[in-house]
């Protein structure tokens, strides 16, 4: 049924997290809390943007966010954002990545990113994890200047792959986009890896995994 295996980036292949837990000892009293808010606010500024018609680059809202979370977590260490900045080009990947990637190539499906992120910032995470022979393409919505979950941003996989919307299964963590992209008409895989509860209920996935292996099954 399928031709293509397309994947959110962060927080489906690359973990949002890893850049604060890597420097915990920098961040200050709460960096847990420091990276939660860094992660909402990141995501907040593409919509409000869209919305605005008033795009910036994704590197630029990610570091507009770090600046906001810093500054509204109390006990925050000001000194450690270009740390962490630095530490974002070069995210951990989630351990079941590389094997999942691997056998859906040998399969013969193509595999891609459809993401928000630069594409520097994608091609360095890309790069950092060992990607790079596992995948076909890396689609930046930097291209078009629209962040998800608008139609033009799933549009892109489309007129590359010249297939059908539904021959593309679409794999995301964060379940706004999976709603985004039932709607266009990609086959969907939620990937909801800290078991987060379910809403746009009237935009289900097909199936919802815990990790990556969950494709396989």
């Amino acid at each position: 049924m399928y031709k293509a295996y397309v994947f959110d980036a962060y927080g489906t292949l690359f973990d949002v997290h890893s850049a604060v837990s890597r420097h915990f000892d920098i961040v200050g009293e709460n960096p847990a809390r420091v990276s939660e808010v860094w992660r909402n606010k990141q995501l907040e500024y593409t919509w409000v943007r869209t919305t605005m018609n008033r795009y910036k680059d994704f590197w630029d809202l990610t570091s507009q966010a770090l600046d906001f979370a810093l500054a509204a977590t109390p006990g925050s260490n000001p000194d450690c954002k270009q740390v962490l900045m630095d530490a974002y080009l070069s995210l951990d990947c989630y351990s079941e990545v590389p094997s999942v990637l691997k056998k859906l190539k040998e399969q013969g499906y193509k595999t891609a990113i459809l993401s928000n992120g630069s594409p520097k910032m994608l091609s360095s995470a890309v790069d950092h994890a060992g990607l790079s022979d596992l995948l076909d393409d890396q689609f930046s919505i930097d291209d078009i200047q629209i962040f998800k979950a608008d139609p033009a941003t799933y549009q892109m996989v489309i007129d590359k792959y010249v297939m059908q919307p539904e021959q593309v299964a679409f794999q995301s963590s964060n379940r706004w986009d999976i709603a985004g992209a039932t709607a266009f008409g990609f086959s969907c895989n939620w990937v909801n890896r800290t078991t987060q509860p379910d809403e746009y209920l009237d935009l289900a996935p097909l199936k919802t995994i815990s990790d990556l292996n969950g494709l396989l099954d």
